[in-house]
């Protein structure tokens, strides 16, 4: 299988045009792999929250939290939701296309992507000097909870340390997603030129032509890459024994008892400034 096709340029030379779509298959069927070996890793686990005993006790020495902890602020919710819409579109009329479904796509895509970009540009701001930044991080402070889950995994009854706001899983899923998003952001903006819009004027001149072989395969590669990521990630949220998560996203709070459950206080310290 062929995962970039060649072409020539105006003056003969061979050329990198764009990637083989071919390979959109390949994600889906990495994806959906990923996705069984997952669920059968999640029966099998050992894993397990707070016994009930042990977060009685952390609930008598915290009786001072409010009974609902804010999770996600309205402005993070809407940015999540935002950009989930702007996702769907921006698959939707990416790939469609290439599947045999014709529609007047363009339009759609170059606006999605740029709403997307606004928003990317936003929660970069937001999260800096509104949130707490550090939080979604990976680093060597988690090498703790790392091993205290594994070690859970392999049934061993230890207290932790739990996660903090967010578990390890969701921090290194948020990386591979900013590093996804920045690349296929920055492509997009350098394709703009290409198409005919309101706000640029039309300069397919603006690259050479191998290097715009190279920006398509980037954007086609990590457009691809989305696609296995936005299941994973629906998969992930759609488990029942994750639904108080995937609800705090909606509702922006979760109870005092989940709350203590499943994070370590230390790490996650909740009050009135503190989200």
């Amino acid at each position: 299988m062929d995962f970039v096709v060649f072409g020539r340029d105006p003056w003969g030379q061979i050329v990198l045009q764009h990637l083989s779509w071919n390979i959109v298959w390949v994600s889906i069927l990495i994806a959906f792999t990923f996705l069984v070996a997952h669920a059968a890793y999640a029966v099998l686990s050992a894993f397990r929250k707070r016994s009930t005993s042990e977060t009685d006790a952390l609930e008598a020495s915290h009786q001072d939290l409010p009974a609902r902890i804010t999770r996600h602020t309205f402005m993070a919710r809407l940015f999540h939701w935002v950009t989930a819409a702007t996702m769907m579109v921006l698959l939707v009329t990416a790939f469609f296309p290439i599947l045999g479904i014709q529609f007047d796509w363009v339009t759609w895509h170059w606006i999605a992507g740029l709403v997307l970009t606004a928003a990317i540009i936003y929660h970069i701001i937001h999260t800096t000097f509104w949130l707490d930044f550090w939080s979604i991080w990976v680093g060597p402070g988690d090498i703790p909870e790392f091993r205290a889950e594994l070690l859970r995994e392999t049934g061993q009854e230890i207290t932790g340390p739990k996660p903090g706001k967010y578990p390890l899983g969701n921090r290194l899923y948020h990386l591979v997603v900013l590093i996804a998003g920045l690349l296929v952001t920055i492509t997009g903006l350098l394709m703009l030129p290409r198409i005919d819009t309101p706000i640029l004027e039309r300069n397919p001149y603006f690259l050479s032509e191998a290097t715009w072989g190279f920006v398509y395969v980037i954007h086609g590669l990590v457009g691809v890459a989305f696609v296995g990521l936005l299941m994973a990630h629906v998969f992930f949220q759609a488990r029942p024994s994750i639904w108080w998560v995937t609800k705090s996203m909606i509702v922006g709070w979760v109870t005092r008892r989940q709350y203590l459950e499943h994070h370590e206080p230390s790490r996650w310290p909740v009050g009135p400034n503190k989200t």
